[in-house]
């Protein structure tokens, strides 16, 4: 009688995979044995026939739940493989971020004045420094801002921005290369090959809309000695927007694949409440946005107490310019206000689904999920105050960014633990 091995052996020399190839290959051994004991003149009765099939039936049952067993494997392997994958690449933006906040912060963005796909070549030597310096030199900031700055202080500021683009770059080639392969060796199922695809666009968009961005604070329309050269807010928000969004969809493809979600009664309450979170998750992302106008027009600066803005609730040059919806964008009085009133309103919002996540029966990992959004937006909060009361400092702001982050992290989880609500019946 064939062991389990050799019916593989067979599959394997005759090119056949799965559960079905070894079923059939064992019937086939079970015809093959039967013809070949008629060919040799052996009369089997029925009876000894009932019991031939009946000596075969345990291996062809052995052989089918061993097949299954395999081919779960295989895909649970990859799946892990892949899911490992798209949280290294969430890491590696989140990583990106906060590089490219302290380098917001530290002003060092527009210390390289040029741009190419691949990367630029760092300067080796003192003429190629000095080369460097002197292209810097001819540009708004060096005119109006750092007429002052030594080379030594220009290396320091040039090294930050040449980490961040590098850096940037190493993410593309972690995503890029590993999808190339997975997609070839059929390790992505079809709705995974469009997030892919997805991912992909957004990535090439993200490093364009970097250097766009980067182009704005390098052009020439900073004339005045008032004028402080920066980067448009509107590109550095849009730059800082598609990099959330690309975080966050690479954080929940990985979840699929490595946290499964797990389903539970779908009452009207808990649909209502996963509805909840993710308008939790809304306003952490809309306040994450309106913090890039806060950066890009350091409106951080502008008042600097709590809770009243200059021993006003709402201060005088609210409405300043004209027209008055230009003033959510470009002054720096409102664009702090909005911020502000965000800020708070997540924080409500935030507690108020803890609170009512204690009457509700949820997903174990859930519970845990919203404990921790609730606690990071309170650090949050605190943490913001305290950029704010100790006029930016590099290490608060930047720790302050990072939280922003983090807490949409945490609300992300918890949207993808409420996934299958919607999924399960009364």
């Amino acid at each position: 009688m064939l062991s389990v091995h050799s019916m593989r052996s067979i599959c394997f020399l005759n090119r056949l995979s799965g559960t079905a190839s070894l079923v059939k290959t064992s019937k086939a051994v079970v015809r093959n044995a039967w013809g070949k004991s008629v060919n040799d003149g052996q009369a089997f009765t029925q009876c000894r026939w009932t019991k031939f099939k009946n000596l075969f039936t345990p291996v062809i049952r052995c052989n089918t739940t061993q097949a299954k067993e395999v081919a779960h494997a295989l895909p649970l392997k990859t799946d892990k493989i892949v899911g490992y994958w798209l949280l290294g690449c969430s890491g590696m933006v989140f990583t990106a971020v906060i590089l490219g906040g302290v380098t917001r912060l530290t002003e060092s963005g527009l210390s390289m004045v040029t741009w190419q796909l691949f990367g630029e070549k760092p300067p080796t030597t003192p003429e190629e420094w000095e080369t460097e310096f002197k292209n810097y030199q001819q540009y708004p900031e060096f005119k109006l801002k750092n007429k002052e700055i030594t080379l030594e202080d220009f290396k320091w500021i040039w090294w930050m921005e040449y980490f961040h683009r590098t850096w940037g770059r190493a993410i593309g080639a972690a995503f890029y290369i590993p999808a190339a392969i997975f997609w070839a060796k059929g390790w992505l199922k079809k709705g995974m090959k469009i997030r892919v695809v997805a991912f992909g666009t957004i990535l090439a968009c993200q490093g364009l809309m970097g250097w766009y961005m980067v182009k704005s604070g390098l052009e020439d329309r900073f004339h005045s000695e008032s004028d402080v050269p920066r980067v448009s807010q509107y590109r550095l928000a849009a730059h800082l927007s598609l990099a959330f969004v690309l975080y966050t969809l690479f954080l929940w493809s990985s979840l699929d694949h490595l946290l499964p979600p797990k389903a539970v009664s779908a009452t009207l309450a808990t649909r209502r409440f996963r509805m909840f979170a993710h308008a939790c998750k809304g306003m952490v992302f809309l306040t994450a946005l309106s913090g890039a106008f806060v950066a890009g027009l350091d409106a951080g600066l502008v008042y600097n107490s709590f809770p009243k803005m200059a021993d006003r609730w709402i201060p005088d040059d609210i409405l300043a310019y004209s027209p008055a919806i230009s003033n959510f964008t470009e002054n720096p009085t409102t664009v702090q206000f909005d911020h502000r009133v965000l800020g708070i309103s997540t924080l409500l919002m935030i507690s108020g689904l803890w609170l009512v996540s204690r009457r509700r029966h949820l997903p174990p990992r859930a519970y845990a999920a919203t404990n921790a959004v609730a606690a990071m937006a309170w650090m949050q909060v605190v943490l913001g105050i305290t950029t704010l009361l100790m006029y930016v400092p590099v290490p608060v702001a930047a720790t302050h960014q990072s939280g922003s982050l983090i807490l949409l992290s945490l609300a992300v989880w918890l949207t993808h633990e409420l996934k299958l609500v919607k999924a399960v019946p009364k």
